[in-house]
């Protein structure tokens, strides 16, 4: 079922299995996808990279995101484009932005609890009935049943990676960064470039980390020069140096240094291996 609106709002539910799975690989510009898996055994390569996903896993992509089906059973799909809804512009009322959506290389992946299930698809199915409904209140009744789903799905999210032992101000912080760290990874590498955006020290934001017992501010800016650096190579016709150039790197030799140590592989071997599992069982780190 979609909604065209007449200032280009697209809104989009429907139910996905093998049959159809091809539309998960086609992403217009500006849109946002929502994937909620519906049996276990979902298997998708994102990135060069293959994930399996179970029931009640609910995943977050951008356009950016590459999407390679190897096994879909069955999934409920939810995309949405920017003038349907800006999480960016309506970013305090539903506080996803730098964590279920532009953020700084990690995959989200909701995991929700029973509890968390039920009340998800109490929502899902108001929402189907919002999708029957043709009237001029049918834009904003959408747009409020998807801010619930994102709200609901933010507050699991949060409290499955740890920022719940933040307080407001420090947990702003976290998603902030991540949200800096998506816009200007390909210039800024260092951590106190982003510190110096914050109006914080690279110490006081490395401390913030700590207390999520979350990955260092430096390997997230890391995280995500790999996750460019692995799609230009597996997608994009680019040459080593052109690749290590789009992503910050002057010298190519330096780029090589700095792929081989976070994936244990150079650049060239990397980008020679055939479209296998061996891409997915190397030794590098998921995105």
């Amino acid at each position: 079922m979609n909604y065209t609106g007449g200032t280009n709002e697209y809104f989009e539910v429907s139910d996905v299995d093998s049959s159809n799975c091809h539309v998960l690989k086609t992403v217009e510009k500006s849109v946002l996808s929502l994937l909620w898996f519906e049996e276990d055994g979902n298997k998708l390569r994102i990135d060069a990279k293959v994930h399996t996903f179970d029931s009640n896993d609910i995943l977050f992509l951008t356009e950016f995101h590459k999407v390679e089906t190897i096994g879909v059973k069955k999934l409920k799909l939810l995309r949405f484009n920017k003038p349907f809804y800006c999480i960016l512009d309506h970013d305090s009322e539903i506080g996803c932005k730098g964590i279920l959506y532009f953020g700084a290389s990690k995959l989200p992946i909701v995991k929700p609890a029973i509890t968390d299930v039920k009340t998800l698809k109490v929502v899902w199915e108001m929402l189907l009935v919002e999708m029957a409904s043709k009237d001029n209140l049918q834009l904003e009744m959408l747009q409020m049943m998807l801010k619930r789903i994102l709200i609901l799905c933010t507050r699991i999210y949060k409290q499955q990676e740890n920022y719940d032992k933040l307080d407001e101000s420090s947990s702003d912080q976290v998603r902030e960064f991540n949200f800096l760290v998506e816009k200007y990874f390909k210039e800024r590498h260092s951590v106190a470039d982003y510190a110096e955006m914050l109006h914080k020290s690279p110490k006081t934001l490395s401390n913030v980390f700590k207390k999520m017992e979350a990955k260092s501010p430096l390997q997230f800016i890391n995280d995500r020069l790999m996750l460019e650096a692995r799609r230009l190579l597996r997608y994009a016709d680019m040459s080593i140096s052109e690749v290590g150039y789009e992503i910050g790197f002057a010298d190519v030799q330096a780029f090589s240094r700095f792929f081989k140590k976070n994936e244990s592989l150079s650049p060239r071997d990397y980008k020679n291996l055939e479209v296998s599992g061996r891409i997915a069982n190397s030794s590098g780190k998921a995105a």
